[in-house]
């Protein structure tokens, strides 16, 4: 009988105190506040469907409002060279000399790299010898120039320049590479399809990268595809565009015109 009672009392304060909110609040409010919920659950269904939220404030409330993520996307700005490449009608007569050495056709005419060769000219004293043995390593080394090339692209995918990237892939076209093993190229892991030879040299490519050295695994694993020379070789051609991909990334190098098209990493 008491806890029929107890219970009672307990109703009439809940329905007292109901009573007093809406008196103090006014049904406006509970009004309001039934149009929010409502408002809060279809906004759940429709961000199924929505890419990016945005809130908008005004001065007597914020709203958040639907961006699709297509219209909010912030381009990549255009970096701008941060030297000033020198023009190539100063080129010094021996550098002019130096690369018309330089086999095939990649790297010349329409796609020479005349914004790397225009920064180097900053530095005469040094660079001119550094082109003299990065022509003659390319015409005397022990590695063909379809290997080279592979090698080049894998350090551009490495680190990430484009610039090399991009001027390497006719290089690399000119001696042979096709289109899937350029974009294999791109695969974290090698895959399968080159010959023995070239897979060692590209996984030599990745231990020095990564690794900074040559482990004793890989050594054995690797190297008894390769000559001493060539091993030489292989190490020489990775500093060189260790070399060239610093300078590029870190000079914001502009790639010319004629390079735009090409795919790149």
């Amino acid at each position: 009988m008491m806890r029929r009672e107890y219970l009672f009392h307990i109703r009439q304060t809940a329905t007292i105190l109901l009573l007093m909110m809406l008196l103090i609040t006014g049904p406006d409010a509970i009004a309001q506040d039934r149009e929010n919920q409502q408002n809060s659950r279809n906004l759940g269904k429709e961000a199924a469907g929505v890419n990016h939220f945005s809130f908008v404030s005004s001065k007597e409330s914020l709203t958040m409002r639907t961006v699709p993520m297509e219209n909010n996307e912030k381009q990549k700005p255009i970096k701008e060279a941060r030297i000033s490449p020198l023009p190539m009608s100063e080129m010094p007569e021996e550098w002019i000399k130096t690369l018309a050495r330089l086999p095939g056709a990649g790297l010349k005419g329409a796609y020479t790299p005349v914004n790397v060769f225009g920064t180097l000219m900053h530095n005469p004293g040094t660079m001119g010898s550094f082109l003299e043995y990065w022509v003659t390593s390319k015409l005397e080394m022990g590695l063909s120039g379809r290997e080279q090339e592979l090698v080049i692209l894998r350090m551009g995918f490495h680190y990430k320049c484009d610039y090399v990237w991009k001027h390497h892939v006719p290089v690399a076209k000119e001696y042979g590479a096709s289109e899937a093993e350029i974009e294999a190229i791109k695969a974290t892991q090698i895959p399968s399809g080159f010959s023995a030879r070239e897979y060692a040299l590209l996984m030599l490519t990745d231990e020095l990268v990564e690794q900074r050295t040559l482990r004793e695994d890989a050594w054995k694993k690797w190297s008894p595809e390769l000559k001493p020379s060539e091993l030489v070789d292989l190490i020489s051609l990775v500093s060189q565009y260790v070399f060239f991909a610093l300078l590029n990334n870190g000079l914001q190098i502009e790639l010319e015109e004629p390079l735009h098209n090409i795919p790149g990493i």
